[in-house]
């Protein structure tokens, strides 16, 4: 996709997407990271306890990329043998599974990582008015694989909704849909990216389907003669829904290599609900990182104030203004050297500390105003999987099989569980129910969680970072871009989380608010 076209200034956002997650169910987790923003935040749990699991499922028919979801007393996952299961909140039983198809054979693809079939990868989407979970499946047939949008019936499983969603004259045995599926004002929204290695001739996509089924549209990265590649896939995170149903995600590293050429990829990319480009903003180092496949690699992180917090495999996290992402170069900061190692898939705010998703351990970083920059809280070296503020702590899943609850104010380990080493790169927990739910490779943990009460009062944390930003001239920042579903109020949530570690028996505190390591697949 040739971007260098004019990009074109957004306009105010407020108030809630029409027909996005949110849910009316406070014990509900419909979307990937919890709300259609992505926020991470889930205010409904007190204090996890992880001495020991309150239910382990039965091992399932597959491995387990999504995130388990939560809604109408059951805990909805989804595997790559192509089957959606339905468990009881309370004892982890089975209620219901539903085979869809025969999953794509690994060595039928031209490369990837997912053995040895690839089926459900992406993290399913809830919509509780319809009483209905959609599910993306790559399935084995006529020759070649395909890809196929499903709503299931949330009380049977029973197939609602079936619809092909490959782009017109794509490589399908050349696509993985990686990211998870999110709503946007009664539509279905997910990205298309390439299998490990970037073999073969594809291009990024952003899909967006009617609830209903009917015709997708489309939106193509790298879409210029020529180009190639882009790939949506963000390490399993969603797209991003801001608050006017504008949809946000990080594109890859595209096939153009030199300065000479027009831009074509690594970036970050607001649309509209109907997939027009609005705007982007790219490093000015793109060729290189293209060349290097230090592409954007996680989901944007959407502040209350309208700034945007962008990160990937470079390793440098870049502060951008909503309401002017400046194209190429464009950001109003950038913090360099945040981990060491690729930051992939779905972050969390609480405020203006964002906890990245650091393949070597989850780091803190903290988003300046004025003037705008960004500092380094802490780098906690622990877990890695995308993090998840819940119960006072922010949680990550290790690649060693540990689940590791984190203290916010500075990354220390609170608390611990084994779990079974994860099938994918990017694991993460979710919470709904009374309980914190952890994916290993075929079965879902739960850990029993107290319930929350909410106050009106706190204090904000002392920083404890030291890094500092490179700051670049902005414009006036507008309205909170994140979806209705995380806008609690400030106090409400550092309140809960507060009271958490108290419940728990931890440190008290008190805060402000909210491709591949080399393996798109995983």
């Amino acid at each position: 996709m040739a971007l260098a076209a004019a990009w074109v200034i957004a306009g105010p956002l407020a108030g809630a997407a029409d027909g996005s997650p949110a849910s009316s169910d406070p014990n509900a987790f419909t979307v990937y990271h919890a709300d259609a923003a992505g926020s991470g935040v889930v205010a409904s749990i007190g204090a996890v306890e992880t001495a020991s699991p309150a239910w382990t499922s039965a091992t399932l028919d597959g491995e387990i990329y999504g995130e388990p979801l939560v809604a109408s007393g059951r805990v909805y996952v989804a595997t790559e043998n192509d089957t959606v299961y339905a468990l009881s909140t309370s004892s982890g039983a089975i209620e219901w599974s539903r085979h869809l198809g025969t999953p794509a054979v690994s060595h039928s693809l031209p490369c990837g990582d997912i053995t040895p079939v690839v089926g459900i990868t992406g993290t399913p989407v809830i919509d509780q008015a319809r009483d209905e979970i959609f599910v993306v499946a790559d399935e084995s047939g006529n020759g070649s694989p395909s890809h196929r949008l499903y709503g299931l019936s949330l009380g049977s499983g029973a197939v609602e909704v079936s619809e092909s969603v490959d782009p017109p004259g794509a490589d399908t045995a050349a696509l993985l849909q990686r990211t998870g599926l999110t709503l946007d004002d009664g539509r279905v929204v997910f990205g298309l990216g390439g299998n490990d290695g970037d073999c073969s001739a594809y291009h990024g996509w952003v899909v967006s389907v009617g609830e209903a089924g009917g015709r997708p549209l489309d939106f193509e990265v790298d879409s210029a003669a020529g180009d190639d590649q882009g790939a949506i896939w963000m390490g399993g995170a969603a797209p991003a829904v801001s608050s006017n149903g504008d949809i946000w995600v990080e594109a890859g590293n595209g096939s153009v290599y030199s300065s000479s050429q027009a831009y074509d990829s690594d970036s970050v990319l607001e649309l509209s609900p109907s997939l027009k480009l609005l705007q982007y903003f790219a490093p000015s180092n793109w060729p290189s990182n293209n060349a290097d496949d230090l592409d954007m690699s996680m989901e944007p992180v959407l502040l209350a104030d309208g700034e945007v917090v962008a990160a990937g495999k470079s390793r440098i996290a870049y502060l951008l203004n909503s309401e002017r992402l400046g194209g190429i170069g464009g950001q109003q900061a950038e913090l360099g050297a945040v981990c060491n190692a690729d930051i992939d898939g779905g972050g969390a705010v609480v405020g203006t500390t964002v906890y990245l998703p650091c393949l070597s351990g989850v780091v803190a970083v903290e988003v300046d105003t004025s003037p705008p920059g960004l500092h380094l809280r802490w780098s906690s070296g622990t877990g890695g999987g995308p993090p998840l503020v819940a119960g006072g702590l922010v949680w990550t899943i290790g690649q060693n099989g540990e689940l590791y609850g984190l203290d916010p104010t500075t990354g220390t380990v609170r608390r611990q569980a084994t779990i079974g080493v994860p099938a994918n790169h990017f694991p993460t927990a979710s919470a709904g129910d009374g309980l914190l739910l952890a994916p290993s490779a075929d079965a879902v943990v739960a850990f029993r969680a107290s319930s929350t009460s909410t106050s009106t009062s706190t204090t904000r944390p002392e920083s404890t970072g030291t890094g500092t930003g490179t700051t670049s001239p902005t414009g006036r920042r507008k309205a909170p871009t994140r979806h209705a579903a995380s806008a609690l109020p400030t106090a409400a949530v550092v309140a809960i989380v507060a009271a958490g570690l108290a419940v728990g028996g931890g440190s008290a505190w008190l805060l402000a608010r909210r491709r591949r390591e080399g393996r798109p697949g995983g």
